[in-house]
């Protein structure tokens, strides 16, 4: 046997010492990741303290193969740091299920953790147990807002059942819809119509949908003195909601033969057209009560200086924050923030509708109480209410 042959083997023993003397990962354990739709996939964790004598540790490979059956290949393009413990494989996520985004149960894979050592030498840990990745039914991390939810829950049951053995909740009054029947009554003693402005919203604007109840209430006020109320909209779709809840008006007061669709028209859905137009109306027609209602945006003091030019009185309440001040500037009255999404129940007077109010009213206390409670305990040095508050974040 040659001299080289001899160099050789001594090459090779030595480098399995290294390996043999290397430290093998252990406790590898593979898990789904907790509080999710599935989409996180697994989450892999193991221990490793090289001892002494290994070489230097560079870092980790993470292999996996499928627990039925299949060859074992890394899944990791680049080594981890020689700290890490923990690998999310977000590839053993299942794929969505079809439009609606729901997941199935993925694939079960095994796991080989492989530490890496200076000089090539490498040592791999035992198989993991077989794991799948589901998606959770309930995600634990936001048990604080489930709890909040059903305290809500049965505080407007309880004010609904309240209000059903005859106790009326009472609200706060809120001038500007207190001056709805006066605005209605001054049109009828001048015998000149009400324009009622929806803003430029789709129905899908919350603000609009408030706008057409507010529309109902006071169809029904104006259709009980004979006065007429017109309704331009810029949303054709708003116009044909708007139709029918001023048709369902009239039916619900008895006067049905009052209801004229051309009274509620579609104008234009260019911004700045539609505020030329019912500005021209606001003009030909003279109404003595203006109401701006709805999503509004730059046309905003158009409208409002526009009717203010006519005499009109005018109520305006819209949740853009940044026209609030034009509206107060130009208007007679004007809902500020959430006054125009209580507007339906309080000018309806409707005892349920109002314990939602209530329930709401409730809720922001709450809030405002825990907020003041949470900077003392803070200021004190202990965070259980951000902790509360931030729970799923």
């Amino acid at each position: 046997m040659s001299r080289w042959t001899f160099v050789w083997c001594g090459v090779m023993i030595a480098c399995a010492g290294f390996a043999a003397a290397a430290t093998l990962p252990s406790g590898v354990t593979a898990k789904d990741a907790p509080n999710d739709d599935g989409g996180s996939g697994l989450v892999l964790t193991w221990s490793h303290t090289p001892s002494t004598s290994d070489p230097a540790l560079t870092g980790f490979q993470i292999l996996r193969r499928p627990a039925n059956e299949g060859d074992i290949a890394s899944i990791t393009p680049k080594p981890l740091p020689p700290d890490a413990r923990t690998y999310s494989d977000d590839s053993a996520a299942p794929p969505k299920r079809g439009v609606s985004n729901l997941r199935e149960e993925g694939t079960s894979y095994v796991y080989v953790v492989r530490a890496l050592y200076e000089g090539g030498a490498t040592s791999d840990s035992l198989e993991s147990k077989p794991a799948t990745a589901h998606p959770n039914f309930f995600d634990t991390s936001k048990v604080s807002v489930l709890l909040m939810t059903w305290a809500f829950g049965a505080v407007l049951l309880y004010l609904i059942r309240q209000a059903r053995r005859g106790k009326k909740p009472t609200i706060r009054r809120i001038a500007g819809l207190e001056a709805v029947d006066e605005a209605i009554g001054r049109a009828t003693e001048m015998g000149r119509p009400i324009l009622y402005c929806s803003g430029i919203g789709g129905v899908d604007e919350v603000a609009t949908i408030a706008a057409i109840n507010i529309f109902s209430n006071v169809t029904k006020k104006a259709g009980e003195f004979g006065t007429r109320i017109l309704a331009p909209c810029r949303d054709p779709i708003v116009t044909q909601v708007m139709q029918s809840v001023s048709e369902q008006a009239y039916a619900d007061i008895g006067r049905p033969d009052a209801y004229h669709a051309e009274d509620v028209h579609f104008l234009t859905q260019s911004q700045f057209a539609y505020a030329a137009a019912v500005d021209g109306e606001m003009v030909r027609e003279r109404p003595a009560a203006v109401f701006l209602q709805g999503v509004f945006f730059a046309e905003s003091l158009i409208l409002a200086e526009t009717g203010n030019s006519v005499g009109a009185i005018q109520i305006a309440g819209t949740d853009k924050e940044s026209q609030l001040p034009f509206f107060l500037a130009a208007c007679d009255y004007t809902l500020i923030g959430e006054e125009l999404f209580a507007a339906s129940a309080y000018l309806s007077g409707d005892d349920l509708l109002l314990s939602t109010i209530r329930a709401q009213d409730a809720g922001k206390a709450f809030l405002m109480a825990a907020l003041v409670v949470g900077i003392l305990l803070q200021a004190a040095g202990f965070d259980l209410i951000a902790q509360w508050f931030t729970a799923g974040q």
